[in-house]
């Protein structure tokens, strides 16, 4: 193809306490990087995202010209024509990203990893991403998460899960209803959406919350992954 390698994703990575059995890959919002997220969700949390068997993984995506931004170059996922639900993806910018990210989960397998051991999600675009990722290329993830996220009406994930036959990961979203920049019925549409085409979904409401993060949001999701990667017992030999 003549085209090199993409760079693997810089990344800022919060090590298990205990031994490692199970990985989460959080993708930060349009704008931010890696180390920019964990800052936040460490200011709300007053510690890390800490936990015992997990190794948490926040990516920075790299910088590219950004069309609401009239094309400024900034670290988003992917391109949008606009920050709308009713127009059309920017299909090739986020293809190429899933190959990114694909390189990111076998690195994760490599390191012994089983990808049913792996969840991915994000906040806003991240949380876009992840389930283009997760519903369209890897089936067999533990689950994904989305926080004040959305995926346009005609998503390639939509067209993708109508083909679907094999088991799908669950769906664990949180949307504020004061979220003026990507509505909450953008989300809610989202959640019904996936749910009629057969994934597990759940949606979390928070009233008066805009587009942010929250402790109570950030708890619950903890609990969720904890849920979805359980401590693995010590294998008898």
């Amino acid at each position: 193809l003549g085209m090199a390698a993409p760079a693997a994703l810089q990344r800022s990575v919060v090590s298990p306490a205990g031994r490692h059995t199970a990985s989460l890959i959080f993708l930060h919002g349009s704008g931010d990087t890696g180390q920019g997220a964990r800052a936040w969700i460490k200011q709300i949390l007053n510690q890390d995202m800490a936990f015992q068997h997990i190794k948490v993984i926040y990516p920075t995506a790299p910088a590219r010209p950004y069309t609401p931004m009239k094309g400024a170059f900034s670290n988003v996922w992917f391109d949008r024509y606009k920050i709308c639900n009713d127009c059309p993806e920017h299909i090739e910018s986020i293809d190429s990203m899933c190959q990114g990210l694909t390189d990111l989960i076998n690195d994760e397998v490599k390191n012994g990893i089983a990808k049913s051991r792996i969840l991915i999600g994000g906040f806003s675009m991240g949380g876009g991403m992840a389930m283009h990722l997760a519903f369209r290329f890897h089936q067999d993830l533990a689950g994904v998460f989305a926080l004040s996220s959305f995926l346009n009406k005609d998503s390639a994930v939509y067209q993708a899960l109508k083909r679907n036959e094999s088991a799908l990961p669950e769906l664990f979203q949180c949307h504020g209803t004061a979220d003026d920049l990507v509505l909450y019925s953008w989300g809610e549409e989202t959640n019904k959406m996936l749910k009629s085409l057969g994934v597990s979904t759940s949606l979390h409401t928070f009233p008066n919350l805009n587009h942010e993060l929250n402790r109570t949001e950030i708890e619950k999701l903890k609990s969720w992954i904890v849920k979805k990667l359980p401590v693995e017992a010590p294998k008898a030999n």
